[in-house]
């Protein structure tokens, strides 16, 4: 008897349809998922302040021109770095590798960001970023980051993840829900502009909050 290869797939090139294909997911608007999340309490400082009205005026007016990888070092990286995720037991991952089963498909891949377990190599994920420029044509951050919560999501045996991505400027966070066997619903916040003051101190509260309050066991 031949054997049978198993079925894989890559988060890099995963479509929507083929993950409606494997589990019954839904996504919904409902704001108010995000209030326990969005509302952590920080207190922006004026160091913090500088740090952020300088990032800004210094990629305003070039930040659209910006190959993938050159706003991952020049921009995103220096907001996730301001936030450290590193402590003791978790640290934050570029460019990791991540493989898991759903309904007994392989999925695996590398992540753009993630914060997991693990001091040199990642364990267990908490918290996800998928990042792309607008012009890739044929890619969607949105259905490659839920691919990678919903793997997570069984990796960890839990019923919740959370999640973010970035087109250019503006950042998405994701929540994933684990509501019954095999099926799940999502949320996708507003989007909040990087190159806005405002908006990016809520980024940053945001980013402190997933520190904080979801990566522990």
């Amino acid at each position: 008897m031949e054997n049978q290869e198993i079925k894989s797939y890559n988060f890099s090139n995963i479509k929507y349809l083929e993950i409606e294909s494997l589990v019954n997911i839904k996504g919904k608007v409902n704001d108010a998922k995000f209030d326990e999340w969005f509302n952590f309490e920080l207190e922006i400082t004026e160091n913090d302040l500088s740090f952020f009205d300088t990032l800004i005026k210094k990629n305003r007016l070039l930040l659209s021109s910006y190959s993938e990888e050159k706003l991952k070092m020049k921009f995103i990286s220096s907001i996730l770095n301001k936030v450290d995720f590193a402590t003791d037991t978790i640290q934050d991952w570029y460019d990791a590798t991540l493989s898991g089963t759903l309904n007994g498909i392989e999925f695996k891949g590398f992540t753009d960001f993630m914060v997991a377990s693990g001091t040199e190599v990642p364990k267990k994920p908490y918290f996800f970023i998928q990042e792309f420029k607008p012009s890739i044509p044929d890619k969607d951050p949105r259905v490659q980051l839920l691919a990678e919560l919903l793997v997570a999501t069984e990796k960890n045996k839990t019923t919740i993840m959370r999640g973010g991505y970035i087109i250019g400027q503006f950042w998405f966070f994701v929540i994933l829900e684990k509501i019954d066997e095999n099926q799940f619903q999502y949320f996708v916040s507003k989007s909040f502009d990087s190159l806005d003051l405002e908006d990016l101190k809520q980024i940053y509260i945001i980013l402190q909050a997933v520190k904080h309050k979801y990566c522990k066991d």
